[in-house]
């Protein structure tokens, strides 16, 4: 079927966030004329018995299959129409359209709305002279010292304690059981007191025990438990310490250096970190002048956002492998959906200024780029480029390139001073 967009009443309403609403009438005529149109095809295809193949009388057809015929020609002509117009307006909708208000009877108009969104036009209207504060990290000798201790333990090895109660620091293993479950087995957990593994009450319970003994104990979750419901309650536990161990670390010196990697002294390792913590803050301190900068362009850019842009974000941020129900969207709107708005609109602004400002990746950048990490990686180009489009990471890299030239540009026209 085609449909003579011509013939149709259509209408359009304008709402809130780019959502648009057609309202359109298909004239009697039409769908009539495709109704017959379906009889005819239905009757030439079917067989019943007393009737010859094909010669199924449209009567018969229509008294064994009109409420069948009706759906199919509805949904059929809706279709068509939707289409039509879309086309015949140069509409481009970015969501699924929502069918509505559907008003149908034998030898009357059909008259149905579509609701659908579109992508935002945004208008640029400012893109210069922002004050942005650049924030100062620091990198001191503390902070080497951190690094190495992570290490320390990392290479430390934990011996068995026979004697005495727990400590910070230590590896327990224990069993626990709700007292009002005494029919179902122990859980067995082990983790390191101190490392806010257990909630407060637990850790302290355990404090308490020798190692093989037990002991039943109330415990009140803490009012910063993930679980909110959870919040306040107190539970009645028998927990079971089946084991301690202590952590033996190593002496931090030449040979230590030695067993982390390719140093050849311990300077040389806190170099190496003393660099990578440098190179952290730099990036950190880049992130956080481009955070500003956005924050600033979007309020001086201000547009609204579709609806399905956001739900289709938080879908993705979700890393939902099946479809939300409207319950769970709902939910996630309500804990997200200020944040998702905020991501979107800056994903989107970046986008306009490349294109209006013709910033877009190159092919040249592109192939620059990842003869950079062939030579960093001792790789060919034409591996690095074959492994990347396997990935699909070449659009991720186009678009990395894109936003380091938009936000170049960005600082180019706006005035970055140092915090404090």
């Amino acid at each position: 079927m085609s449909i003579d967009v011509s013939k149709l009443q259509v209408s359009m309403e304008e709402g809130e966030r780019w959502r648009r609403t057609l309202n359109i009438t298909v004239p009697a005529e039409l769908v009539s004329r495709e109704r017959q149109a379906a009889v005819r095809k239905l009757s030439s295809r079917i067989q019943l018995p007393g009737f010859r193949s094909g010669k199924v009388p449209a009567s018969v057809v229509e008294k064994r299959f009109g409420p069948a015929l009706n759906q199919e020609l509805l949904d059929r002509v809706i279709g068509d129409a939707y289409k039509g117009v879309l086309e015949d307006q140069d509409l481009r909708p970015i969501s699924e359209g929502e069918i509505g208000d559907v008003d149908y009877e034998p030898d009357a108009d059909l008259t149905f709305n579509v609701s659908f969104d579109v992508a935002p036009k945004v208008e640029l209207t400012r893109l210069t002279d922002f004050q942005v504060e650049r924030p100062q990290i620091e990198v001191g000798e503390e902070d080497v010292e951190k690094v190495l201790e992570r290490l320390r333990e990392q290479q430390g090895t934990w011996k068995p304690v026979e004697e005495g109660t727990p400590e910070e620091g230590n590896l327990v293993s224990v069993r626990i059981q709700r007292l009002q479950d005494e029919g179902d087995e122990p859980r067995p957990y082990e983790f390191t007191l101190g490392k806010d593994e257990a909630i407060p009450d637990v850790e302290e319970a355990i404090r308490s025990l020798q190692v093989g003994e037990s002991g039943d104990f109330t415990v009140t979750f803490p009012d910063d438990f993930p679980n909110e419901e959870r919040r306040g309650d107190a539970d009645e536990l028998r927990i079971f310490l089946d084991s301690r161990k202590e952590q033996e670390l190593p002496e931090v010196d030449d040979a230590f250096a030695a067993t982390v990697g390719e140093f050849e002294s311990l300077d040389e390792l806190k170099t190496r970190i003393r660099e990578d913590l440098e190179k952290e803050a730099s990036d950190e301190v880049e992130s956080a002048v481009r955070g500003r900068l956005l924050e600033q362009v979007t309020a001086a850019n201000p547009f609204q956002v579709p609806q399905s842009m956001i739900d289709q974000y938080i879908r993705s941020a979700m890393g939902e492998e099946r479809e939300l129900s409207d319950e769970e969207l709902a939910e996630a709107r309500e804990q997200v959906g200020p944040q998702a708005e905020i991501a979107v609109k800056r994903f989107i602004l970046i986008e306009e200024i490349a294109r209006e400002k013709e910033l877009q990746a190159t092919a040249d950048e592109v192939d620059e780029r990842i003869e950079e990490i062939a030579e960093r990686t001792d790789s060919g180009p034409g591996e690095i480029y074959a492994r990347l489009q396997k990935a699909g990471q070449l659009e991720r890299m186009e678009r990395e390139i894109t936003e380091r030239k938009v936000f170049d540009f960005l600082k180019s026209e706006s005035t970055i001073t140092d915090e404090g």
